[in-house]
């Protein structure tokens, strides 16, 4: 094989998915230093939790809002490129957040961070779907899923125990420049990636009516609007929880989210490859994925009724047993509108699913904080709500989500 021909050769499945896995591990971190910073920027700017609740609802809301562009620009211009410039958009606005100054300059910084990452799960979806075989699909999606969910947990601890030492500001400022890093290596991938610019490709390619007609899309919508609910108001609520209402330390703080997310982030790799084994056993995916998608609901029901309640050790074993089944749902939430939309779908089936999936960042976060107000600081009723909302996730993913299979757009085109 020539020099040139090997430059031009795809890069490998196993080094894509890494690299994918890194962007969503930077991406979480860079989100999650909010909260954990929370205290902290609280006593320096001079704000309420309902003020908080609001920087977290305006990084949701210009990150579900984005949604449905990023799904349409991958598909169209290729998800290779459209990652890497949300990529240097969220790293330069978390390395500007370290110089705010009050409410209004944070608020807008968290709006652009919220730009930048709204391409991760559309643009990452799209190039499993076309680069990775379907029987490697879950321990893709577990390997990505082990990279945002252990992003906060290394990012709760390093950040925390550096805000300890050296101030909030410093952290933003150090995380944000090495993010840039990632797009050393990115840059250099090559991908095979269906693009609507292709003419055999756009017309083999669904509509967008055609996609929102999908059952199957507004039951995993829901589902991922039930699971969210509850793990956006961990990652946003918990670290002030532990400090505020239990009286852990900055330290004791970092330790223990970072123990409960590195356990999530196992199962999630965990979970991927026990689906993987099963779907290349000949057995059928949708009962699987049904059974570990109602379970995590379940569990999240129970976890977060009881968790405020709880003596202080039950309050740390429920954290762990929802942290533990969150993990093992976690692969189901991409790798079921990959095998069901394929490479010409997935980044817009996902951009519709994760839209709908995100509105708790705008609603759960922001509700969170005033109802945390509203009650002198009691998180009870914020625990019962996220706690409640479980239900809409059974209902989502195990009655109105059909068979998991691939769809032949073009013979249901020909159906209809």
């Amino acid at each position: 094989m020539t020099t040139s021909t090997a430059l031009r050769a795809p890069t490998s499945p196993v080094w894509l998915v890494f690299l994918m896995a890194m962007s969503l591990f930077i991406n979480y971190i860079d989100r999650g230093n909010l909260a954990t910073a929370a205290v902290q920027i609280r006593e320096d700017l001079g704000l309420s939790a309902t003020q908080y609740g609001m920087l977290l609802a305006g990084f949701y809301f210009s990150y579900t809002l984005s949604q449905l562009p990023s799904g349409w620009l991958a598909d169209r211009f290729g998800a290779k490129r459209v990652l890497a410039v949300g990529a240097l958009f969220w790293s330069l606005s978390t390395l500007l957040t370290g110089f705010v100054g009050g409410m209004v300059s944070l608020f807008a910084l968290r709006i652009m961070l919220g730009i930048g990452e709204s391409v991760a799960f559309t643009t990452t979806s799209k190039l499993i779907a076309a680069n990775v075989p379907r029987s490697r699909v879950g321990i893709a999606n577990g390997t990505i899923a082990f990279g945002y969910l252990v992003g906060p947990a290394v990012g709760t601890l390093i950040g925390g125990l550096l805000i300890a030492r050296e101030g909030w500001r410093t952290v933003f400022i150090l995380f944000g420049a090495l993010s840039m890093l990632w797009l050393i290596p990115w840059l250099r991938v090559r991908v095979a990636e269906p693009t609507l610019e292709d003419k055999v490709v756009e017309q083999s390619a669904p509509t967008m009516r055609e996609i929102l007609r999908e059952r199957g899309l507004w039951g995993a919508a829901l589902g991922h609007f039930a699971g969210n609910y509850n793990w956006y108001f961990i990652l946003g609520y918990l670290p002030m929880y532990l400090e505020k209402a239990r009286g852990f330390s900055k330290e004791e703080m970092a330790e223990v989210v970072f123990a409960a997310y590195f356990v999530n982030a196992v199962a999630a790799m965990l979970a991927g490859w026990g689906l993987d084994r099963w779907v290349r056993s000949g057995r059928p995916a949708t009962g699987a994925y049904k059974v570990i998608m109602g379970l995590a609901h379940v569990a999240g029901l129970g976890c977060m009724l009881a968790m405020p309640t709880a003596s202080l050790t039950s309050c740390l074993v429920l954290l762990f047993v929802y942290e533990i089944f969150l993990g093992f749902s976690s692969p189901g939430y991409f790798s079921i509108p990959q095998v069901i939309a394929g490479p010409t779908a997935a980044a817009r089936w996902v951009g519709v699913q994760n839209m709908v999936g995100n509105m708790p960042g705008i609603i759960g976060t922001f509700f969170a904080g005033v109802l945390i107000d509203a009650e002198g600081g009691s998180y009870g009723t914020a625990f019962a709500l996220a706690g409640v909302i479980n239900i809409l996730g059974l209902i989502g993913w195990c009655v109105i989500l059909p068979k998991i299979e691939p769809i032949d757009w073009v013979a249901r085109r020909a159906a209809r």
